[in-house]
């Protein structure tokens, strides 16, 4: 059961998001809807909230595309259609059917791609999918959201016998109009229109010339508006048909509501279902805007958040095109707490406010701007007190204010708690207030609740040192500039820069001298102390990134290096066996020219041939020996391999002659004379030029910018465009 205070809410500035996504829903239920969202006590309910947006999300990026969602609402013509003889109007009825039609749709789809979206599915599989409300609605009512001509007997005849009688009139007014135009008594307008009926335009001289029904004048009273009497009696009979039109009408949508009326409840699920979609939409089109993900979620109380993004920040610096400073935190069993200090507008209270917000939106069915290998665990309760909490309406202090808070968390924190208090301990004389914020700090640690506090309290950094399961941590400050960087280090407590800082923003250095004498000795040695560990750690972090890029310049140089050693290596091996090969072949040689000479002189055959055969036998005796399974093995590797090679062999001949058939296909271009003014280019070339004179076989070019001289056997014709 998780427990989230409004107040937690206010600091947080959780409305704030709630808002940016209720201005992403496309109807009015979706937005009162996403102004409402809340944690969710079930887990099982929370894992499918987060799911349906997880699988939103994905259709933005895949070929699947989630179909239209938006509607009217028609929570009040429920209300209406839910009364016993009511009927709904032609407008209500099709705001229905496009409800209707639109969550059918979305039913079908999801059935249809249940493998995309699992989870959206399960939750449409709840909702029973019919086609009976909206035939029924469109036997009545055409795609333009009129009544049909044959949505019954009575109607068809109606609204024919009222086409008859429009026909009559529109006679009869054209002959009066011709009639009393050719005697010259109407205006140059002739006609025109009042209360939805034609009528002349008379000249007010001859108004009691023309007989009918004066239905008004124009503005200066020189026009006299007459409906002729010939189209009277076909009015009135229009007017009856009309008001028969009206009347049957009203009894088909009597019909009609009576017939639909049954499914007034299912109506409403199917308006429910489009206005949670519509609410998951707009979460998936913010988690998009701010690159949120759905981190795992384990059950071992470990929360690591990396590269954590404040979302309401990361917008605004957006529109702003300033850069944002993610954050990296890890809360567990072995670290539970964390003590963040450092000079103010370093980004403290920013980084307690990211690790609540974005817990507190995950708990609400919303993805988050993180890693994707963050992850957490669900908290049952998260506590915050941060910034200004003065309560005037209670006459309460400040201090006063936070002690009544403390008491409350005392009464609530237990093991799956998460409290995030800002400016730990302060409101009261710094040494008796930090006495109370310590012992605070020790209870909540005694209940192993998890939490971040920020402090300047140099006696909760101790505490924060001391616990084993408590660590400090700082805002890195640049000791040069004295600007924060915004990065948040764990492990070390942060000085706050006091003096530092106010020596920047231009206080006199002769007062900051006098300041640090009122104050103890001790404790300026052990602020400056932290100071100096800030800056030596500043130091060594740009040096550990100074060696990390030489580290990588060294191991790709070590890479190259390996690689031209390798080829170097092999080259050499190459080279000693052919230096091997010509060393026995000059010493072959050497041997045969010995024995050549000593034939020459001594003419002694059997000592040639002893001596050759010598030689061939040491030569063989240096060659080694195979089996017969080896020689067998090694006839069938080549029989391989000579297969290999002749199928190669038949394949480039045959890819040879597909090559001369094709050639052989293709037209050859028609022999051209060329001539001066021809536009012509090199057969080998693109550039394209035109002839500007011909002597014999060698040609002129103009290339524009250019003359070149070209043999004509090695030009071509090119068509003009």
């Amino acid at each position: 059961m998780i427990s989230i205070t409004e107040k937690t809410l206010k600091d947080l500035e959780f409305h704030t998001i709630l808002q940016t996504i209720s201005d992403r829903c496309n109807t009015e239920i979706g937005m009162e809807k996403a102004l409402q969202i809340q944690p969710f006590k079930n887990k099982e309910i929370l894992f499918s909230e987060l799911a349906y947006t997880n699988e939103y999300v994905s259709s933005f990026t895949n070929n699947n595309a989630l179909p239209n969602h938006g509607f009217e609402t028609v929570s009040n013509d429920l209300k209406l259609l839910a009364i016993e003889d009511s009927f709904l109007e032609l407008a209500a009825i099709k705001k229905i059917l496009d409800l209707t039609k639109s969550t059918n749709e979305y039913l079908k789809f999801l059935k249809k791609f249940k493998d995309y979206y699992p989870e959206l599915f399960q939750k449409s599989a709840e909702i029973e999918f019919t086609l009976f409300v909206s035939k029924s609605i469109e036997e009545i009512v055409n795609k333009y959201g009129e009544i049909k001509d044959d949505a019954s007997p009575d109607l068809v005849n109606i609204r024919r016998s009222i086409n008859v009688v429009r026909g009559k009139i529109n006679q009869s007014f054209g002959m009066a109009l011709s009639h009393y135009n050719s005697l010259g008594y109407l205006d140059d307008i002739k006609e025109t229109v009042v209360d939805n009926r034609r009528v002349l335009a008379v000249q007010a001289m001859y108004r009691k010339k023309v007989k009918g029904s004066i239905l008004g004048n124009s503005k200066t009273g020189s026009i006299a508006y007459i409906e002729p009497e010939t189209t009277l009696k076909y009015s009135r009979e229009l007017n009856n048909l009309e008001f028969e039109e009206r009347e049957e009408i009203m009894r088909i949508l009597r019909v009609l509501s009576a017939t639909i009326r049954p499914y007034a409840n299912l109506i409403s699920q199917y308006q429910d279902f489009l206005s949670d979609i519509d609410v998951i939409a707009a979460k998936a089109k913010y988690a998009n805007t701010i690159g949120g993900i759905l981190p795992k979620i384990n059950n071992e109380k470990r929360l690591f958040f990396r590269e954590a993004f404040h979302p309401i920040l990361l917008l605004n610096n957006k529109a702003e095109k300033k850069p944002t400073y993610p954050q990296t935190i890890e809360l567990e069993s072995n670290n539970r707490i964390i003590v963040i200090s450092g000079p103010n507008a370093g980004g403290k209270t920013i980084s307690l406010k990211t690790i609540g917000l974005l817990q507190l939106m995950l708990q609400c069915g919303m993805l988050i701007p993180v890693h994707e290998r963050s992850e957490t665990f669900l908290f049952d309760r998260i506590l915050t007190d941060i910034g200004d909490n003065q309560s005037i309406e209670n006459h309460l202090s400040t201090y006063s204010y936070r002690l009544k808070n403390m008491n409350y968390f005392l009464k609530k924190c237990n093991d799956k708690t998460l409290f995030l208090i800002d400016e730990f301990g302060t409101g009261s004389d710094p040494e008796l207030g930090g006495a109370l914020a310590e012992i605070f700090l020790e209870e909540f640690y005694d209940r192993e609740a998890y939490g971040i506090i920020t402090t300047h309290y140099t006696n909760l950094k101790i505490l924060a040192n001391e616990l084993p399961f408590a660590s400090n941590a700082n805002m890195l400050f640049d000791e040069k500039s004295l600007e924060p960087m915004y990065k948040l280090h764990l492990g070390q407590p942060g000085s706050s820069f006091t003096f530092e800082v106010a020596q920047k923003n231009g206080i006199p250095y002769g007062l900051i001298n006098r300041a640090k004498k009122k104050i103890e000795g001790t404790k300026v040695r052990f602020d400056k102390t932290i100071a100096t560990l800030q800056k030596e750690r500043s130091k060594m972090e740009k040096t550990s990134v100074s060696l990390k890029e030489e580290e990588t310049k060294a191991r790709e140089e070590s890479k190259k290096m390996e690689s031209i050693n390798s080829k170097i290596q092999d080259k050499l091996e190459r080279y000693q066996e052919l230096y091997d090969a010509n060393q026995r072949l000059i010493y072959m040689g050497q041997k045969i020219d010995d024995i050549a000479e000593k034939y020459f002189n001594n003419k002694d055959k059997k000592t040639l041939i002893g001596e050759f055969l010598k030689v061939v036998e040491i030569e063989n005796s240096k060659r080694k020996k195979i089996s017969a399974k080896e020689k067998k093995i090694k006839e069938v590797v080549e029989k391989q391999v000579i297969e290999e090679i002749k199928v190669k062999v038949e394949e480039i001949r045959i890819e040879k002659k597909e090559k001369k058939i094709k050639a052989k296909l293709v037209p050859e271009k028609p022999f051209v004379v060329l001539k001066v003014g021809d536009r012509v280019r090199m057969k080998d070339g693109k550039a394209i030029g035109t002839i500007e004179k011909i002597e014999k076989n060698k040609v002129s070019v103009n290339y524009g910018i250019f003359m070149s001289k070209a043999n004509l056997d090695d030009l071509e014709y090119v068509q003009p465009a």
